[in-house]
C-alpha cells in the first residue's frame, strides 16, 4: 500500500507541476499584455508632452505678439473742475457723508460718471 501511496502523491505532483506551469503561461500572456499596454501609454504620454510644448510655444509667442500689437493707453478724458479752488483746498470733516451714487454695471457708464461728477 505503501507503493500505491507513493503513486497517488507522485501523481498529486504532477498535477500541481501541470497547474503552475499553466499559471506561468498565462502569467507570461498577461505580461506580455502588460508590455504592449506600457508600450502604448510611453508613446500616448510622448506624444501628450510633444503637444503641450507645442502650445506652451504658440502661447508664448501669441502673448509677445500680443504685447507688441497692443495699442498705447488712451489717457483718461479730462473732466472740468466744478468747483474753484478754494472750495477744492476746503477740509472735509471725517463725519460727512459722500455722495450716495452706485453704479452696478448695468447703467451707463458715462451717464453714472457725469451724476457722479456733478
Amino acid at each position: 500500500m505503501a507503493k500505491g501511496g507513493e503513486n497517488v502523491t507522485l501523481q498529486q505532483m504532477m498535477e500541481t507541476i501541470r497547474a503552475l506551469q499553466q499559471e506561468v503561461a498565462v502569467s507570461r500572456v498577461d505580461q506580455d499584455h502588460l508590455q504592449v499596454d506600457l508600450a502604448a501609454s510611453q508613446a500616448s504620454n510622448e506624444e501628450l508632452r510633444r503637444t503641450n510644448e507645442e502650445l506652451c510655444r504658440s502661447l508664448q509667442q501669441a502673448g509677445e505678439r500680443a504685447v507688441d500689437e497692443r495699442a498705447p493707453p488712451i489717457p483718461p478724458r479730462a473732466r472740468p473742475m466744478p468747483f474753484s479752488q478754494a472750495i477744492m483746498d476746503a477740509v472735509i470733516l471725517a463725519t460727512s457723508m459722500g455722495p450716495k451714487v452706485t453704479f452696478t454695471g448695468v447703467e451707463d457708464l458715462e451717464a453714472h460718471l457725469t451724476v457722479f461728477h456733478t
